[in-house]
């Protein structure tokens, strides 16, 4: 299983690095954490305020592993997650995606993920994957919803925000959103 995911980080790796991503930020400076939303350094080094976003992904798919995929072992569900989640920076660091952003989010200058920090959301999403399969159901849903809030409050952004100026934007959102 461990060769099997090693391949998925690298496919993933060679593919955002066809998608012209760079290693990292164009600074030339590598940073565990880049703790500023409104700045160039936002998804350029390993760790954003956006990374507990990632770790809600790893709920999400815990759930869905949860449901669909219960008799399997978890390391097959493990490996379910970090499928999706290596398939979602993928997307999410197309022209598509990135255009989208750009015009309809309040993600004004938003330049796409750097590699660096793509294995940092990746590794954020195996994380919440753990953290939602130890605590299941219930309490794994009070979690996702305490972090959401504390993603409202701290950064105006939240993963179910993303979906829906993704989705559909409004427009009262994406001004309450843009950075002052």
């Amino acid at each position: 299983m461990s060769l099997a995911g090693g391949a998925v980080l690298l496919c993933s790796v060679v593919i955002l690095r066809a998608e012209g991503r760079l290693w990292i930020c164009a600074c030339g400076r590598f940073s565990i954490w880049a703790g500023e939303v409104c700045s160039a350094n936002n998804s350029q080094q390993f760790l954003d305020p956006y990374s507990f976003t990632h770790v809600l992904h790893g709920f999400l798919y815990a759930w869905l592993a949860m449901l669909l995929l219960s008799r399997q072992k978890v390391s097959r569900q493990f490996w379910f997650a970090l499928a999706l989640g290596s398939l979602w920076e993928v997307f999410e660091n197309s022209d598509f995606v990135i255009n989208r952003y750009r015009t309809e989010t309040a993600a004004l200058g938003y330049q796409g993920d750097t590699i660096v920090n793509s294995m940092g959301d990746i590794l954020c999403c195996l994380a919440g994957f753990m953290i939602a399969r130890r605590l299941g159901w219930r309490r794994s849903v009070l979690v996702f919803l305490g972090i959401e809030l504390i993603l409202l409050v701290w950064i105006r952004d939240s993963l179910l925000l993303e979906i829906i100026m993704l989705v559909h934007p409004v427009s009262f959102l994406k001004t309450w959103q843009l950075c002052r």
